[in-house]
């Protein structure tokens, strides 16, 4: 996840008040948690359980992407302007990261066995529980937040991927 500054303003718009660097790092905290619950909730019994998760994982990622990019895209809208390609870039490289916070949790599952954690899909949960709570202490770090703050945002993150955890336990998948 990268900084980037204010676009340059189009002719005719206002100058920006200030150049203020991005601190958003919502779409993988999110996407941290889609794959912690596709984790979860999906079961190994299908008879190639490992590519079958991280087929799982990758498609809803995408799916969850192009949903946000549309509510996006759609709910920003102004009247009466139509909605332009550069818009949807722009918003589809914005909400990149739920799809790559996918990827981590993936490539957790596909070694998985080589580093004697088997077919059960533990160490991919775990991955994904980590990196949620990891992107929330830096997106609160680089927003300027405090100490205790930053504790408290990854204090919160591993409480809702615990839950997600005590979840698949509850389940017995």
């Amino acid at each position: 996840m990268t900084t980037s500054r204010s676009r340059t303003p189009a002719p005719g718009e206002p100058a920006p008040v200030a150049i203020r660097t991005r601190t958003d790092y919502a779409g993988a905290v999110y996407g941290s948690m889609l794959a912690a619950s596709v984790i979860a909730a999906s079961g190994l019994n299908e008879p190639h359980p490992r590519l079958s998760l991280i087929l799982l994982l990758v498609i809803t990622g995408l799916v969850f992407w192009a949903a946000h990019v549309y509510a996006r895209v759609a709910g920003e809208r102004e009247a009466g302007r139509q909605v332009t390609r550069r818009q949807v870039r722009e918003v589809g490289r914005h909400e990149w990261p739920l799809v790559e916070a996918s990827a981590l949790p993936a490539l957790a599952v596909l070694v998985s066995p080589w580093l004697g954690a088997g077919e059960n899909a533990w160490l991919a949960l775990g991955v994904a529980v980590a990196q949620q709570v990891t992107w929330a202490a830096l997106g609160a770090r680089r927003a300027g937040a405090s100490p205790g703050q930053i504790a408290a945002e990854a204090a919160v993150n591993l409480l809702l991927g615990l839950v997600i955890v005590a979840a698949k336990v509850a389940v017995g998948h």
